[in-house]
């Protein structure tokens, strides 16, 4: 079953913690439930985007630094189940 993670609300997305730092998670990557998969700035704040379930990353729709509405597609998750 495929899983996907959407920006709960809009602002600015960020794949890394920091810019001389690796990707959270890429293509290919296994994640937990709950494992933080990316950023989301929204009014200078920094929110933590945390994976919906345990699987592997198939899918990664924004790119770093990009700028998301409520509702984007970020990632997609495949599961066991």
């Amino acid at each position: 079953m495929k899983v996907e993670l959407r920006a709960p609300m809009a602002g600015v997305f960020y794949r890394r913690p920091a810019p001389e730092e690796p990707v959270y998670v890429d293509l290919g990557h296994q994640v937990e439930k709950k494992q933080v998969l990316g950023l989301l700035e929204t009014m200078k704040v920094f929110q933590p985007l945390k994976s919906p379930a345990a699987g592997t990353i198939v899918g990664v729709a924004a790119a770093n630094e990009a700028p998301v509405t409520d509702g984007d597609l970020l990632f997609v998750i495949e599961t066991g189940s």
